[in-house]
């Protein structure tokens, strides 16, 4: 007797499946057919769960993607943890390369898998500046950050440092190099927010070791 799954538990080993493939294969090299053929499904069941391959990847982009959102949201809304604390523990909630899902991993930096990688950029952009720029907001309330654009400061810093710690787009770089251009985005911040310099480093030392 064939077991009925939850709806939900199937379109996540739908997912499953999918996201490994894409890892091994690249988007455009997997055929809806093999994803049907590895999840040990039907074609209709795929079809009653996701109309294309893209709208599959797009799950896929929403599932990873929700998590380290949820995550970084958590760290920003806790009014416990001082607002420098607070801001850096919110980005690095974001980190890609601490994920879990460690095929997930491999499917976002391989450069057949380039567009995916966009999406989670635009999605990242998106989705956190507002949570950032609010805690700014809680820092000029507090004297700690001096700017009339809040918003606008993080959105530059987002994109800075998304494009500057791409490790799809770059040559990978060694341990100095990184921790150069963690001093950099340091002192971006500093200037943006009107903070005094070096002492965001300061505040945030051995954080990233």
């Amino acid at each position: 007797m064939r077991v009925s799954k939850d709806p939900t538990v199937r379109k996540n080993e739908i997912l499953d499946v999918a996201g490994r493939l894409f890892a091994e294969k690249g988007f455009d090299q997997t055929s809806t057919g093999e994803i049907i053929t590895q999840a040990g499904i039907a074609r209709g069941t795929l079809y009653y769960h996701f109309k294309s391959k893209e709208e599959i990847m797009d799950a896929l982009v929403e599932r990873t993607t929700s998590l380290l959102f949820d995550a970084a949201k958590k760290v920003a809304d806790d009014h416990s943890i001082p607002v420098y604390q607070r801001f850096v523990q919110t980005v690095l909630a974001l980190r890609l390369d601490t994920s879990k899902d460690d095929t997930m991993m491999d499917y976002v930096h391989k450069p057949q898998n380039a567009l995916m990688h966009q999406k989670i950029q635009t999605a990242l952009v998106r989705e956190i500046t507002p949570v950032l720029a609010s805690i700014v907001e809680d820092g000029i309330q507090q004297g700690i950050f001096q700017t009339d654009y809040p918003y606008e400061s993080v959105e530059l810093v987002v994109v800075y440092a998304s494009a500057a710690f791409d490790e799809q787009e770059m040559v990978p770089d060694s341990r100095a190099k990184k921790e150069h251009r963690v001093k950099s985005l340091f002192y971006l911040l500093e200037r943006l927010l009107g903070v005094e310099e070096g002492k965001l480093a300061r505040e945030m030392e051995g954080i990233f070791d």
